[in-house]
């Protein structure tokens, strides 16, 4: 294991904070750290970095205990969401600086700064000054910056909110090119969900302080482990629904009850597991009007409202789509859900 969390703890005086953390990554993940504002990722991230003391815990980076070093002293490198360069540094001082401190000599320094500079694609901008550049820019400089140090672990504190959505993008596309070639173990925090599902090989999943689920994207997109991170991940309906020996059954549809629930259930369904059609009088159908259709690119968000149970959503593509209209009666079927007990639905 390159880096552990072992049992952390960190209460600040307004109460919030986290408790119970256990982490395991090995050497070359890529693993994020997922959630809302306030939910606790940044204070594990901060705890790993050596920014903040926790109350308890343990943390350890190649099976050695960290606690109590402080940043500097520990294998690990942060970028943050601002970009932290001297402004009155040009880029290449910026990314020398922290190798001149390791008595580096001047000829490695200046063959690790092209490498790393060609690495974020940024050959040939040496000479100029963080004002020169873009936001995108600069932060791949940050990121150059963070990788000459050769961390262990290297820590990114949402380090793409800053810019507009094409570039976010293009830097992740660029980040995991990185990370592929130079085999780095990176903890990436973010409250994207996008940009989680498409970077990481794994995504823990934080609420209020606590893990509500580690997996891999396409764990934790088709088989959420609480209604929470059913809710927080991709778009998702809920409908009421009864557990049954022989299913889940919402009205005349009955679907597999794979965790064996018993009672009332709360069914989370994806909106392109819902099918529309012209059979609406039908068995095993429920009966639905198209209330609003939503135009997003190359497929469509359809709103219907279920007789009997309130509102849902289904993707439909550009052909479905033409033969659908506001007011429409329509037929609802779904094929494949996920079932939570009510009292969950409660808690959360």
């Amino acid at each position: 294991m390159q880096l552990s969390v072992r049992e952390l703890a960190k209460r600040y005086k307004t109460g919030d904070g986290v408790g119970g953390i256990n982490i395991e990554i090995e050497k070359g993940e890529l693993v994020t750290l997922l959630g809302p504002s306030g939910c606790g990722k940044t204070t594990v991230l901060r705890s790993i970095g050596g920014f903040l003391e926790p109350d308890s815990g343990d943390i350890l980076i190649e099976g050695k205990s960290v606690i109590g070093l402080p940043p500097e002293k520990r294998p690990t490198s942060m970028v943050f969401q601002s970009y932290n360069l001297w402004s009155h540094m040009s880029v290449y001082d910026n990314l020398a600086f922290g190798l001149k401190i390791r008595k580096m000599p001047k000829a490695e320094i200046r063959g690790a700064v092209a490498d790393a500079l060609k690495l974020v694609r940024l050959s040939g901008f040496e000479k100029k000054y963080p004002a020169e550049l873009s936001g995108g820019q600069q932060q791949r400089v940050a990121l150059a910056r963070s990788l000459l140090l050769n961390p262990a672990v290297l820590l990114l504190d949402e380090p793409f909110s800053a810019l507009d959505a094409k570039l976010r993008h293009e830097m992740r596309e660029e980040l995991r090119e990185i990370q592929t070639k130079t085999g780095l173990t990176m903890v990436f925090v973010t409250h994207d969900q996008e940009e989680a599902l498409s970077l990481s090989d794994r995504i823990i999943v934080m609420n209020h302080g606590r893990i509500e689920q580690i997996a891999q994207p396409h764990q934790i997109y088709d088989e959420p482990a609480s209604l929470y991170v059913a809710g927080f991940i991709g778009k998702m309906n809920f409908l009421e629904g009864v557990a049954e020996e022989g299913g889940i059954r919402i009205g005349s549809l009955v679907l597999p009850n794979g965790k064996e629930l018993r009672g009332r259930v709360t069914a989370a369904i994806r909106p392109e597991d819902v099918q529309l059609s012209a059979n609406h009088g039908t068995e095993g159908v429920l009966k639905g009007r198209v209330k609003q259709i939503m135009v997003l690119g190359h497929y469509a968000e359809v709103t219907v409202e279920l007789a009997g149970y309130g509102i849902i959503r289904a993707f439909q593509s550009k052909e479905a789509m033409q033969r659908l209209q506001a007011g429409q009666e329509v037929g609802v079927s779904i094929s494949k859900l996920t079932g939570f007990p009510v009292e969950e639905a409660k808690a959360n």
